[in-house]
């Protein structure tokens, strides 16, 4: 037999295996044996042949002769087993004592995060922040020093305005945005100094509106230079786009029986009726369940408080803001707000960030240019990315929310949406 194969079977005969072997595992063996005798055999030519005529050969006539089947069946047979040892003192493993053997096993005893040691962050939009609200962050020096470097790239006093007022000036859309983004991120600061393991544990954070560019700061995805050269020029667009026409938006909730959309169709109607070309009525932002906020000319705004319990909506209230954000009425601030947003440097963002566009988790750096863009004349899905941030299985812990400078507002909205989620936020 080719001494390849001879090598093999002794070696199997040394070693424990069932005596159960597959026979069709032998017959692939002997089958190798051949193809390779006869491979070897063409190799070396006539003077391998006259030394095979001095071996002793077997008969293939011979019918008591044994065929190689019943040589390596008759060695496994007699091949030697631990079965009947009592003493495995013996026996050792190639893995530590106590090292996981299974996959699974490795899986069960890997140690688990407590969702109470990580955090979400969540930062306000436009129109929640009050003259004198950002006073008591100011005891704290790096948010101080925010203001100070937001007033020289501004070229204006935020400060001031933020502390003194008046009201209708800090409403005002290119003064407020600024103002919200740097009181939000001032509020960290305090944060900061009373949480410090915050910035370490948050594991996603969610802006609302402009809010969206303080989580971009925040998650480093912007600088804060960079970051505030943005916000003033969005500010800057879309109040120019909110005085082009008599424009503002409207909250408002939806009972089972609401019909919105037709409320929306019959206010653009009728406003066009009025006087008042390509009129636009739309949902700018999905709240809550139930609770939208609709954007658009004034007159259409007008025509659905008049005629609200005929669609079906209560609840109906006025924003203090100046235009119809997140409308097409904002399509003229998209080319200043697009030119500088190719020109800011965007990074890896330290934590998720949800887009307000789409209603989940921004994914690159390419699509966060594309959705800033889209943002401001499309509607916010807030309730879609709180339902994202927050979906996990049954029994799973929540969590720790922070509502970083709204005041509390992004918490209450928080409750409307996620009540179980609601029960560990904190406002700063």
């Amino acid at each position: 037999m080719f001494p390849t194969v001879a090598m093999f079977q002794r070696a199997l005969s040394v070693r424990t295996v069932s005596c159960a072997l597959s026979y069709r595992f032998l017959d692939r063996v002997n089958g190798f044996a051949d193809s390779a005798s006869t491979k070897e055999t063409s190799e070396i030519g006539a003077s391998a042949t006259d030394e095979s005529r001095n071996e002793p050969t077997t008969d293939p006539d011979d019918p008591d002769a044994p065929s190689g089947r019943e040589n390596v069946a008759q060695m496994l047979a007699e091949a030697a087993t631990y079965s009947d040892a009592k003493d495995t003192s013996w026996a050792t493993s190639p893995y530590p004592a106590g090292a996981p053997t299974s996959v699974g096993e490795e899986e069960a005893v890997r140690p688990k995060i407590d969702p109470l040691d990580t955090c979400v962050l969540l930062f306000p939009g436009q129109g929640t922040l009050k003259v004198g609200a950002v006073q008591k962050y100011l005891r704290f020096p790096q948010a101080k020093e925010l203001f100070e470097i937001a007033n020289e790239i501004l070229n204006y006093d935020l400060l001031k305005i933020c502390l003194k007022g008046p009201q209708q000036k800090l409403d005002q859309t290119r003064f407020n945005q600024p103002a919200t983004v740097v009181s939000s991120l001032a509020a960290l600061e305090k944060l900061r100094e009373e949480r410090p393991k915050v910035f370490d544990t948050c594991k996603a954070t969610a802006g609302y509106s402009i809010g969206e560019l303080t989580s971009l700061i925040f998650s480093s995805v912007l600088s804060f230079e960079d970051g505030i050269r943005l916000v003033a020029v969005r500010g800057a667009g879309m109040q120019y786009a909110s005085e082009r026409s008599r424009q503002g938006m409207l909250s408002l909730f939806c009972t089972p029986a609401a019909q919105l959309t037709k409320a929306c169709e019959d206010a653009m109607k009728w406003a066009q009726d009025n006087g008042v070309e390509d009129p636009v009525c739309q949902v700018a932002v999905y709240l809550y369940t139930q609770a939208r906020i609709v954007a658009g000319h004034t007159e259409a705004l007008n025509y659905i408080e008049k005629n609200a319990e005929k669609y079906g909506l209560t609840r109906l209230t006025r924003l203090p803001v100046s235009g119809a954000f997140h409308t097409s009425l904002m399509e003229p601030a998209l080319k200043s707000f697009g030119k500088m947003l190719h020109e800011v440097q965007l990074d890896k963002p330290r934590c998720q960030v949800y887009s307000n566009f789409k209603g989940h988790q921004h994914s690159n750096e390419k699509l966060i240019r594309k959705y800033l863009l889209r943002q401001i004349v499309s509607p916010v899905k807030w309730e879609q990315c709180m339902q994202y941030v927050y979906c996990r299985k049954a029994g799973m812990a929540y969590p720790r929310t922070f509502d970083v400078g709204s005041g509390g507002r992004m918490s209450t909205i928080l409750k409307l949406i996620n009540a179980k989620a609601h029960e560990h936020c904190i406002s700063v």
